[in-house]
This record gives C-alpha cells, sequence and structure tokens, in this order.
C-alpha cells in the first residue's frame, strides 16, 4: 500500500487526559525510560540512557531554541489580540532576525483577527528602564497566517523586544497558562539556537550528568538545528494521510557535523524526532545534488513526498548509501565555500518509508492520530501499539513533559 492511503484512523489509541503530564518530573532525568530493543519491551529510569547506547556510536541533538513567540496587544476598545511568532518574513534568517533593530516581518497567527480589522496595534514596556514603543501593522495573508511588520524604539535588537514582552508557548494540550518556570522546563539544558515555537521534547529529559555519562560511555554527540514550527501540533484531519499538508521547518547543518556523519558510516541515534526529520532529509538533499550539482540551498528542499516517489533521480535509485550521499552533500558545500547548509524540509515519514541514517530514536510519547505516531511506527515497523499498550498499563506518562522512550529496531 503507498503511504499516501494510510487511514489516520489506524493510528488512534486511547488517552486519557490524566495521562498527559501538565508539568515535568521535578528532576529532568528521573523520567521513565521505555526500552524497545529487536520486539521487546522493558523500562528504566531515564539516566541509566548511556547503558544501553553502543560504544563508538554517533548521537545527534537538535539544539534549537524555543522564543517568546506568544505577543498580547490590547486595543482601545478593549479587545485582546495575541500575535503568534511563526517564521520570519523579513529578514528571512533567523540569525539576523534577532540581531535587528527598529523593524523586522514575521508570518504569524493572529488570535481574535476579526477585531484587528485596520490599523496598528502598539504595547509599550521598559527594557533595562529604557521605555519602549512597540507597533504592530498587519499586513497580507500567507497561507493560514499573515505577514506583521513591528517597528519598535529604544535601538534594542528584536530579541530584547520577545524576551521583554513575549510568552513562552506551551503546547496547546496542556490547558493551562505559561509559568515562569516553563521558560527553563520547557528548554533543553543544550539549546542554544532562537528559533522554535515548541521545544525539541525528547531532549528535555537530558541533564548535563546524562551527557557526561554519554561521553564516558565513548559515545560521540553532535548538534544541528531545525526549528520547530506549530505545525508539529497540526491534527491530521484528512482520513487518508494524503490529504494532510505538513508543514516546512528549517534547518541548519555545520559542514563538520555532515563529516562526522560520514566517519560514523552515515548511521546516527537521533534524539527527538527533529532530528530525525533533518538527518533523513539530509539524506535526500545529498541525492538531489548527486543529480544537480547547480542546485542552490533554497532548491534543496526536500518536499513532503519526494523520499516516496523515486523521482529524484532516475539515475540514483535507492541503491545509493547514506555515506554517498553525505559525501556528496559535504562535496557540494565544499565547492560552494558553505561552513553551514541553511534548507528547509517538508518530509513526512510515515509506514513504507525506509530509514537511511536513524538507527536508533530516543522520544517521548506522541498524540493519536499525529504524523510524529506515524514516524514512530515507520521506525518499528508498525510494532507502535506493542510499545504504546505497554506504556499506557504501565503508568508512563505522555506527550511533551511526559516520560521517554528508546527504540531499537
Amino acid at each position: 500500500m503507498s503511504p499516501k492511503n494510510i487511514r489516520i484512523s489506524d493510528y488512534n489509541y486511547p488517552l486519557p487526559d490524566e495521562r498527559i503530564a501538565k508539568f515535568p518530573m521535578a528532576q529532568r532525568d528521573h523520567s521513565k525510560l521505555l526500552i524497545y530493543q529487536k520486539g521487546e519491551v522493558g523500562e528504566d529510569v531515564f539516566y541509566n540512557l548511556p547503558n544501553y547506547l553502543p560504544e563508538g556510536a554517533l548521537m545527534v541533538f537538535n539544539n534549537t531554541k524555543v522564543i517568546q513567540a506568544r505577543m498580547h496587544f490590547r486595543k482601545d476598545t478593549g479587545a485582546l489580540i495575541e500575535v503568534f511568532l511563526l517564521e520570519p518574513a523579513e529578514p528571512t534568517d533567523y540569525e539576523q532576525m534577532f540581531q535587528i533593530s527598529g523593524h523586522c516581518a514575521w508570518y504569524c497567527l493572529v488570535g481574535n483577527l476579526k477585531k484587528w480589522k485596520e490599523g496598528s496595534l502598539t504595547r509599550e514596556f521598559t527594557v533595562d528602564g529604557i521605555q519602549i514603543t512597540l507597533k504592530a501593522t498587519r499586513g497580507e495573508i500567507h497561507g493560514t497566517s499573515h505577514r506583521v511588520d513591528f517597528e519598535w524604539t529604544g535601538g534594542i535588537s528584536f530579541a530584547e523586544v520577545i524576551d521583554a514582552m513575549g510568552e513562552l508557548p506551551i503546547p496547546p494540550y496542556l490547558n493551562r497558562e505559561t509559568q515562569e518556570s516553563d521558560k527553563t522546563t520547557y528548554q533543553t539544558v543544550y539549546s542554544k539556537i532562537k528559533g522554535s515555537v515548541a521545544a525539541p521534547t525528547a531532549g528535555l529529559h537530558f541533564t548535563s550528568e546524562v551527557l557526561q555519562a554519554i561521553d564516558a560511555h565513548g559515545i560521540d554527540r553532535e548538534e544541528l538545528t531545525l526549528h520547530v514550527g506549530a505545525g508539529t501540533f497540526k491534527p491530521v484531519k484528512s482520513e487518508e494521510i494524503e490529504g494532510h499538508e505538513m508543514h516546512t521547518e528549517f534547518i541548519s547543518v555545520r559542514r563538520e557535523t555532515i563529516t562526522k556523519l560520514i566517519r560514523h558510516g552515515g548511521q546516527a541515534i537521533a534524539v527527538g524526532t527533529t532530528s530525525v526529520r533533518t538527518l533523513e532529509s539530509l539524506y535526500y538533499m545529498g541525492l538531489k545534488v548527486l543529480c544537480d550539482p547547480d542546485l542552490t540551498e533554497e532548491q534543496l528542499h526536500v518536499a513532503q513526498w519526494e523520499p516516496y516517489e523515486g523521482v529524484i533521480s532516475e539515475k540514483y535509485g535507492q541503491e545509493v548509501l547514506a555515506v554517498e550521499a553525505l559525501q556528496a552533500l559535504a562535496d557540494w558545500m565544499d565547492v560552494h565555500e558553505m561552513t553551514v547548509l541553511h534548507s528547509s524540509t517538508q518530509i513526512i515519514i510515515a509506514p513504507g518509508y525506509d530509514y537511511k541514517i536513524v538507527k536508533m530514536l530516543v522520544t517521548n510519547f506522541h498524540q493519536p492520530q499525529s504524523t510524529l505516531l506515524l514516524l514512530v511506527s515507520a521506525f518499528v515497523k508498525g510494532d507502535w501499539r506493542k510499545i504504546y499498550d505497554y506504556a499506557l498499563i504501565h503508568d508512563f506518562r505522555f506527550l511533551s513533559y511526559g516520560d521517554s522512550s528508546l527504540l531499537i529496531p
């Protein structure tokens, strides 16, 4: 069966509200760890994770940092308007965006849109004793979002603007207000690069002690960046997944990371589904440059169904090894004198997908009928029910602040 014809209703399971973790464990690395190894399921505590990892392996983490993407403005009429930052419009580069001062534009979701027909919204606040005035002006529609232009006084950067008046966007299914503690607990300890509107939650369990233990076990660590978009929570509403449009997410990968992947035989342990999506997309980007070395970074974008259609190249079929694809990508970067690759991916990983790079996966427990559950099912060759049944019976906590699993197919 074509992955496009998968019925999302086949990926449902009962998830009572009380099983959704509303808050994290007091100590990150004391969460439960489900171990799925070659069809057998067991459990341990997360801080023992390094004991299950093979010496000499490469473990890949997503170092994105969640931004305070939720902004509130009150109109003169008293109406509250929420502006939720999705992705940069001008400048489009994340790094530049957070350093810029005075003016920028984002594509945003707007809450209470009908109350903001025209005109600008303003808000005043202080940063280090300086009075700042921020003005937001709504522009054209962009898919399901709107362009919003921001102007502000005070000569501060946009990073300082949202740190001062933005709110951290915790997942909608937590059904609670963001608390001060979330600013710490909803970031990984290794988060560095600002840009996500949701945390790569598999990484929330790691502490500096666990990372040190991983190093002590002779496991190589590497980081890449995928900025998680709000689309990660977008439910699949179509009966078959062909009708679901995956969101695009922006990735950046250093040339040295690709070198390390090659050195490890094109194989990696992925921390989180975002790392999976990035690593597997690198394979198809490598295929693309094998076919056409003249492509630009933007043209390396991996479209939703590309991995299944075999049209990336008739000449280079499925027989291209991960190492060959990664080497082609590394060579292409060298020709273009790039130290970091900036591109995007819309890849959907569903049963029928053939994993190229990821050999082991650390991940949380995902929502019923979600694309993330499809990704897990593809990884464990359809054996996801055994894993989720075990987790439900054995009191595992689910979703972003929930427990973790190590999947070894």
